[in-house]
């Protein structure tokens, strides 16, 4: 009987199993001695683990923009915990074998489905080592990819891989030896393991190479000394939010110490009976956390290239600002909102009619929406022109606004030779293994990913579904410097751990330290901002972004209900999406206080669980 191998393009993160006990997605009424149990099971495959023939330091993995990964499952039972592990660091497709009775014309038809890899992940047990063609199919690919090798089973197996040259993980039969073993292959986890006695001359007895931890690890509440119980008040906020309709629902992320040990989706995408339930994978529109996670990722780049300088005025640098009063305010100002700009200009409602189309053509090939499509050239002859000429009204003083982000956009793209969604994805996004940031996602995935967000009933006439909730952004295609950018918590999770390492994650240095505090430090004279960043305001009645928040507070919110914020005193990064905008805007997500509760409940498990004094400024 032939071998059938069954093809999985898109394992999704929210596959991951409930033994694997999901960073806060599963919550038991003895939630507590199960983390414990899970991290005793942890702990012990961790020491049980071992990494041989890394003699080449490919684990853990670096340069995932070069990375095309499968991973091929040749008998393992714990396929799907060690599949979804690798979907939180980088796009895998996974292969799964159905039979072991197999010719070698089904093997080979998989090494054929397998040319465009360049990466082979093969999940091997003691038993699957007994077949030739499992032996035919790692050599085969040792000879034409970079061969990864995940042996669950004995030690004594190793002897079967004596001409196995490429890494090999050795780990137990168990969910958490696959848990493990997918973390270590990126660098979530640290290898230390070493062989008790020799199996062959080339696994001998002490043999093994350690690692160390390079990205984020995925686990519980307790690895970082809190006790799960104590962020129940997570749970009760974010009901509220749901019952109270501040919003559909919503997903929190915390990390601690590089560990994500909070990942919760609430509520649904839309109300009624019919609506999806929100998944903690979600794709949500970020709106002003662009501003961050996108345009100033991009000026932060640009200033080490020394392409672009915070003292140089715009005129340099936008050749049409030079004849109007905009030309001598430096990049610094339009970064701490104190260039002057009115706070946003309503292009939409000086539209006329002959602006838009419901069909899309050579006149009309900007899509704002679905059966919604602007001129050719509205950005350049009525929105950048109307910027232009705005009235500069308060420079020197802080005054929020959107146009900033639109200036640095063009200068960003000036400067780069790249637009701006084509520079972020590939100087950040996909080096750093974020599958899902970008803009326009319903270019890249299926709706039922995306969080829609307004029913638009003045501007586009429908429900905006993977389009940008901004109109002003929706009108110059969806990509622009204040919004527009959309992303799984997930992502900015990675985005802004390598921030708060200081510029560096996976191995990788993206930014100086020294960068990385400029602009997020405070530099304004007459505001609370960083360079881009919003911070923690020492003015603020109520607690800015939260009560508990310590000084060093950075990050920003989105008006549609979104924030990021990283507090590098309590080494933690706080993530909380919605679409409070659904099925039109509503301000009870901030009446309620939703996110800084959230972000006070985080302080106030991290007390408890250190057993410190009160936190606070």
């Amino acid at each position: 009987m032939a071998k059938k191998f069954m093809r999985n393009k898109s394992v999704r993160l929210s596959c991951l199993i409930a033994s694997v006990f999901l960073m806060g997605a599963t919550f038991t009424n003895n939630e507590r001695s199960d983390n414990e149990r899970f991290l005793a099971e942890m702990k012990s495959a961790g020491e049980s683990t071992v990494l041989l023939n890394n003699h080449k330091q490919i684990i853990p993995l670096m340069y995932l923009e070069r990375a095309k990964i499968a991973s091929v499952n040749l008998g393992s039972a714990h396929a799907a915990v060690f599949d979804s592990l690798l979907n939180k660091y980088a796009s895998i497709d996974s292969y799964t074998s159905t039979s072991y009775n197999a010719d070698s014309l089904s093997i080979d038809d998989l090494i054929d489905d397998l040319k465009f890899k360049n990466t082979v992940i093969a999940q091997v047990t003691d038993a699957s080592l007994n077949d030739k063609e499992t032996m035919h199919f790692l050599l085969d690919n040792q000879k034409n990819k970079q061969l990864i090798v995940v042996l669950f089973g004995n030690a004594g197996s190793l002897a079967k891989l004596n001409d196995i040259t490429a890494p090999v993980i050795l780990t137990s039969h168990t969910d958490a030896g696959a848990n493990f073993a997918a973390q270590l292959v990126f660098g979530g986890v640290a290898a230390k393991g070493r062989l008790s006695a020799k199996v062959s001359a080339r696994y001998t007895k002490g043999a093994g190479f350690a690692t160390r931890k390079t990205r984020l690890k995925y686990t519980v509440p307790e690895e970082a000394g809190i006790n799960s119980s104590y962020l129940k008040e997570i749970d009760e906020v974010a009901l509220e939010a749901v019952r109270e309709r501040a919003a559909p629902g919503a997903v929190v992320m915390v990390l601690k110490d590089g560990n994500v040990i909070f990942n919760k989706a609430y509520g649904s995408h839309t109300y009624g009976a019919d609506a999806l339930p929100t998944k903690i994978n979600d794709i949500f529109d970020l709106a002003s956390v662009t501003k961050i996670s996108a345009t100033t990722m991009a000026v932060m780049r640009l200033h080490e290239q020394q392409k672009l300088k915070l003292d140089t005025n715009v005129g340099a640098y936008i050749p049409k600002a030079r004849n109007t009063d905009k030309k001598d305010i430096t990049v610094r100002e339009v970064m701490l909102h104190q260039a002057g700009f009115i706070p946003f200009i309503p292009f939409y409602r000086d539209m006329k009619k002959t602006d838009f189309s419901p069909d899309s053509s050579y006149a009309f090939p900007v899509k704002a929406a679905d059966n919604y499509y602007m001129r050719r050239n509205y950005f350049g002859e009525v929105m950048w022109y109307q910027m232009l000429h705005a009235p500069i009204k308060t420079r020197g003083k802080y005054v929020y606004s959107d146009l900033s982000m639109y200036y640095m956009k063009e200068m960003v793209e000036r400067q780069s030779g790249e637009t701006l969604d084509k520079y972020v994805w590939n100087e950040f996004y996909k080096p750093l293994g974020m599958k899902t940031a970008g803009f326009n996602p319903r270019y890249r995935f299926a709706k039922d990913q995306i969080v829609p967000t307004e029913d638009d009933t003045y501007f586009r006439k429908t429900l905006l579904h993977g389009y940008v909730h901004d109109q002003g952004a929706s009108m110059v295609g969806g990509i622009s410097g204040h919004a527009g950018l959309f992303a799984s918590a997930n992502d900015l999770a990675i985005l802004y751990q390598m921030v708060l390492n200081g510029g560096s994650y996976g191995g990788v240095q993206y930014f100086k330290p020294e960068t990385v505090n400029m602009f997020t430090r405070k530099q304004s004279d007459v505001s609370r901002r960083g360079l881009g960043f919003d911070r923690w305001d020492a003015d603020s009645k109520n607690g800015y972004p939260s009560k508990l928040a310590s000084p060093e507070t950075y990050g920003h919110t989105g008006y549609t209900g979104t924030c990021v914020w990283v507090d590098p005193k309590y080494n933690m990064v706080y993530i909380f999406l919605s679409n409070r905008v659904h099925p039109s805007v509503s301000n009870k997500l901030s009446e309620l206080s939703i996110r800084g509760r959230i972000q006070d409940a985080v302080y106030k498990a991290i007390q408890n669980g250190t057993g410190g004094t009160a936190l606070g400024k």
